[in-house]
């Protein structure tokens, strides 16, 4: 190697070190770390031999980076804008630094995980009416905030964010703020509309329905709940009321109706003509037919689930409405940040008003009498909740609703003579709250307690006065539920939980001629500990939750008793969008209800709740297993479900024997074959369905002759086809309803009456060997959209019930009358109906 070339190279590895060496230089500058406050002031003194006065407490928190400025009043104004303290001159020497109390601060709100900007993200200075909203860059900024001030940010799908104002001043550019997403396991719908928008299937085979967002269905202009339950394949309600759904072929009774977890004893206003739940503030209705969870105990035919709007909403927002039968109205005032009051209230003006409704309506409820009449009725419900987050982890939620209604009815003979004076006060009176509990991200727990009042009272004065019934029916129950949910993995989480119920019930009945009192009181306390395995493989083609109830009921007076109730949901994708469900459960309840025979009180209230005794009347049972296939694709649903119901423990005063059984009291069980079919094709502007429902339904009473007939509410044939149509603000729906008639009793036809006893009775066929004619009712309805001005939302409806005005008859019974012969009594459904309605949103 030549001198020259290693001079060359020497010179280069000279520059190339030197380069090195400065750059690292640099980048040490550049990256500096910040400077304490104190430790900087302290340097200033030495530097320009000046003295600064300040409290330690104050400074000792505060660091910056240095100031490239080098002239010391620079550098004081770069301190100041920095970290916003006072710096006062009182001469060429010394200084005086104090923290200020008021600061300007700003920030730039980002996604964590992809580092975008967050624009309208709500920013709010807690305890105070200071807020704001990030800009398209994400960037907010606010001044002369208290330096300690807590920051609250919040953005749907992000976890809330808190920090404190002074660690968001002096920066330029902006302080970046990242923000967590939050991720929350949601129920996967497998049918995103079902029938109408706002109806949903779920992958554990229950109906979701959500008022906010629900369309439009035949006969109906407002989401009533428990009407709209009615458009679901096998469920329907034999006599036309919401206060009697048969869900798979069971009485009402054995059905759970909860609103806001709390069980309700009353769900109808004008003797179930009307539901009693205002369905405006009422968020999502869960339906369950068979595989319920076991969160829920009671309820051996199927559960209706409640829930009212359940999160805190920044600015006011309520309705009000008016229909032919009553006006009501709703909103959720915003008190504080955190803090909500919801409130509804309902009242009919059938006492004041006849209206066409009103009157079609009362003909249905007192159609037994065939004597002038004049009534005097109103009913009215209200219901508040108190909506309170402790902190974005915790949240208490207190309920209060109240039913009630009145009725004054006088009868009067066609001639003159007779008098009847009969008054009905029924009233549901519940409270309840709860509390949720984030601890972990994979931790949390829900605690509920409530506390429901349910009353009937029913007072007849007959034959002018001379004879007075009075019943009385009183239900007090108070129940504390704790939940316990753990996410294991993202696949699996773990239910528990620990349930105890207290219900007592009195029943009175006072007749003075001739003479006769009654009074039955009871109390139930059961206990009840859960649990739940939930799976949800990761692609999503199997759900499983395995579970079950381990129930301790104890009549105070008669019995204890174990039940264990096992429940099975599994639901599996065989092939793309053809999915297929096994469901099953076992359940028990230990109430019920009686029914009187229909000429007491003018067949106008004849149902009253009772405890089981474990003697006359057994805890009710039931096992249910079913095995179904859904297909959805798009626009085109079609769904086959077949089950196995069986229901033991039950009493003939509770199934509405209208025969020679109806007094006997026997002890025995029905069984439900049946088939349920739905096809529906839909689009954005349209939804056409067609449901068949096939239902065997058969009793089973040993000591009875013959031991097995045909349930009293046992419709074999059901069939309706509907649809409806959207366009822009309208909407129109139509469909028409076919069942096949229900079985009843017909008096024995060549011996009709037993003369041999005292008072004469009817002699009658075979239970229940006889079929009312069959049923067939077509409903329409309309709505239409508008706008009032700028802030209003406006709707009015149409709906006609039985366009054909079709007189179906729903029951049929006999009785003697005063001249020992028999008269037949016949119900007969809804003539032609309309309603109408205006509503505004706001």
């Amino acid at each position: 190697m030549g001198k020259a070339h290693l001079k060359t190279l020497i010179f280069f590895h000279v520059c190339f070190l030197s380069m090195f060496f400065w750059n690292i230089g640099q980048a040490q500058n550049m990256a500096s770390p910040t400077v304490g406050i104190i430790t900087y002031i302290q340097e200033l003194e030495e530097r320009f031999d000046v003295k600064f006065s300040y409290i330690d407490e104050d400074l000792k928190d505060i660091a910056f980076a240095r100031p490239e400025q080098n002239d010391l009043t620079s550098i004081l104004s770069f301190i100041s804008d920095h970290t916003q303290l006072k710096i006062q001159k009182l001469n060429e020497r010394y200084y005086t630094i104090v923290k200020s109390t008021l600061i300007d601060i700003c920030g730039r709100v980002l996604d964590n995980y992809e580092n975008n900007t967050i624009p309208g993200a709500t920013v709010q200075v807690m305890g105070s009416s200071v807020a704001g909203i990030t800009d398209l860059d994400g960037s907010f900024s606010f001044r002369n905030i208290p330096r300690k001030a807590v920051i609250q940010i919040k953005h749907l799908g992000f976890k809330p964010l808190f920090i404190i104002a002074e660690n968001l001043m002096g920066h330029k550019p902006c302080v970046p703020i990242a923000m967590a997403q939050s991720y929350q396991e949601l129920e996967e719908v497998i049918v995103y509309k079902f029938l109408t928008s706002g109806l949903a299937k779920l992958d554990d085979g229950s109906i979701q329905l959500n008022t906010e967002d629900f369309g439009i269905l035949p006969g109906l202009i407002e989401p009533d709940v428990l009407q709209t339950v009615q458009a679901l394949p096998g469920i329907r309600s034999v006599d036309e009321t919401v206060s009697d759904i048969n869900i798979r072929g069971g009485t009402n009774d054995q059905n759970l109706i909860l609103w806001d977890g709390i069980k309700m004893y009353q769900s109808g206003h004008f003797f179930g003509l009307i539901s009693a739940f205002n369905p405006y503030l009422t968020e999502k209705i869960s339906v369950i037919k068979n595989g319920t969870s076991a969160l829920y105990g009671d309820g051996v035919s199927g559960v209706i689930d409640m829930r009212t709007k359940n999160t805190i909403e920044n600015g006011f927002y309520g309705g009000a409405g008016l229909n032919l039968i009553s006006g009501d109205i709703y909103g959720q005032l915003p008190i504080a940040k955190n803090l909500s009051l919801q409130f509804s209230g309902r009242r009919s003006h059938t006492d004041f008003i006849n209206t066409p409704t009103y009157n079609t309506f009362s003909e249905k409820a007192f159609q037994d009498t065939q004597v002038q009449a004049d009534n005097d009725f109103y009913f009215y419900d209200f219901t508040g909740k108190v909506l309170y987050d402790i902190s974005p982890d915790q949240r208490v939620r207190v309920s209060l609703i109240k039913i009630n209604n009145n009725l004054d009815y006088l009868e009067t003979s066609d001639n003159g003579n007779r008098t009847n004076e009969s008054d009905l006060d029924q009233t549901n009176l519940s409270f309840g709250g709860t509390l949720e509990s984030d601890w972990t991200d994979n931790f949390s727990t829900e605690f509920n307690a409530y506390y429901t009042r349910y009353r009937l009272n029913a007072l007849s004065i007959s034959n002018n006065g001379t004879q007075r019934l009075l019943q009385n029916n009183k239900v007090l129950e108070t129940s504390a539920k704790l939940n316990t949910f753990y996410r294991v993995s993202d696949e699996l989480s773990w239910l528990n939980g620990y349930q105890f119920t207290e219900t007592g019930i009195e029943n009175i009945t006072k007749l003075d001629q001739p003479f006769f009192e009654s009074t039955i009181r009871g109390v139930i306390r059961a206990h009840a500990l859960y649990s739940e395995i939930n799976y949800v493989s990761g692609d999503q083609k199997l759900m499983a939750k395995l579970g079950g109830r381990i129930n301790y009921f104890e009549n105070l007076k008669t019995f204890k008793e174990f039940i264990v109730e096992p429940r099975l949901n599994l639901s599996y994708e065989l092939l793309p969008n053809f999915r297929a469900e096994i469901l099953g459960e076992y359940k028990s309840q230990a109430t019920n209800q009686i029914i009187d025979l229909e000429q007491n009180f003018l067949g106008i209230e004849k149902r009253r709740w009772i405890l089981a005794d474990g003697t006359s009347l057994p805890i009710t049972r039931s096992k249910q297993g079913s095995i179904g296939f859904n297909y959805d694709e798009n626009s085109f649903y079609i769904g086959l479900e077949a089950f196995y119901k069986n229901v033991n423990g039950i009493n003939v005063t509770t199934q509405g024997f209208q025969n020679q059984n109806q007094f006997n009291g026997e002890i025995g069980r029905y069984t439900v074959k049946g088939l349920e079919f739905l096809i529906n094709k839909k689009n954005n502007y349209y939804s056409a369905w067609l449901s068949y429902t096939y239902n065997l339904n058969d009793y089973t009473f040993e000591t009875l002759v013959p031991p097995n007939f045909p349930n009293n509410l046992d419709i074999r044939h059901a069939i309706t086809l509907a649809a409806n149509y959207n366009y822009r603000d309208f909407k129109i729906g139509i469909g028409i309803n076919y069942r096949s008639g229900k079985s009843f009793t017909e008096p024995d036809a060549t011996n009709p009456i037993n003369t041999s006893v005292f008072p004469n009775e009817i002699n009658y066929q075979e239970p229940n060997s006889s079929r009312l004619p069959e049923y067939f009712r077509a409903d329409a309805s309309a709505i239409y959209n508008f706008n009032l001005g700028n802030t209003f939302r406006a709707s009015c409806g149409l709906s006609i019930l039985n366009l054909t005005n079709r007189k179906n008859t729903l029951n049929t019974y006999y009785r003697l009358n005063t001249n020992n012969e028999i008269e037949t009594v016949q119900r007969v459904s809804l003539g032609v109906t309309p309603n109408a309605s205006f509503r505004v949103r706001f």
